[in-house]
């Protein structure tokens, strides 16, 4: 969660409630996975192409293939970071490849919690971080990981069919590897390391 650190790269506020917005639209992912009462696999047969059509896309921004220039640029470039611009792969890329590990990997209630927890609490910890941001530690915002912790508490309370202390455990572990992971990208080490450990805390 870039938007969280004190550094160079930050797009504007406005861009960044562009950018947030269209973050917290994932949550349709996490809503309809337990709606749908579909199970792994078939979830899988959703997340697996969005993931490949997104490698397409960012592919052909890397490479400034036509299809980036002559269209999808108009629309996605102002929402990039400059990291991104730069040569990463964008923060789509990364939650749409953690939605396809977790879904495969966890529990229905745990997927759905830990999809949750990196898409509510990102955009609390970016945005309580960009406008309420001034105690900073290891270059990040102290206010933007306390938005975050109540964004993962809320989804650990609103998550049906999942204990409360499992979710409780996992608001926690997700609010503390958002706060310390810096060489991962947060959309992966944010529900890859709270599902794995809820999902231990289950079995004990």
């Amino acid at each position: 969660m870039p938007s969280n650190r004190r550094n160079g790269e930050q797009i504007s506020f406005v861009h960044e409630l562009w950018r947030k917005g269209t973050h917290m639209g994932a949550l349709a992912v996490p809503a309809f996975y337990y709606l749908s009462g579909f199970d792994k696999f078939e979830m899988s047969l959703v997340m697996v192409p969005a993931f490949v059509l997104m490698v397409f896309i960012d592919i052909a921004r890397l490479r400034d293939w036509w299809f980036w220039r002559g269209f999808a640029k108009r629309f996605l470039s102002p929402l990039i970071r400059s990291h991104e611009h730069a040569g990463d792969w964008t923060g789509a890329f990364y939650i749409l490849g953690s939605m396809c590990v977790s879904i495969a990997l966890f529990e229905k209630p745990i997927a759905v919690a830990a999809l949750s927890f990196i898409i509510v609490g990102d955009v609390l910890a970016a945005l309580i971080g960009r406008k309420f941001g001034r105690h900073f530690f290891r270059g990040k915002t102290v206010e933007g990981s306390l938005g975050c912790l109540l964004g993962t508490l809320i989804v650990a309370l609103l998550v049906p069919d999942l204990p409360l202390w499992t979710g409780l455990i996992g608001a926690v572990v997700a609010t503390v590897t958002e706060a310390v992971s810096f060489e991962i990208d947060d959309n992966v080490s944010v529900p890859l390391v709270s599902g794995l450990v809820m999902s231990l805390f289950q079995l004990l």
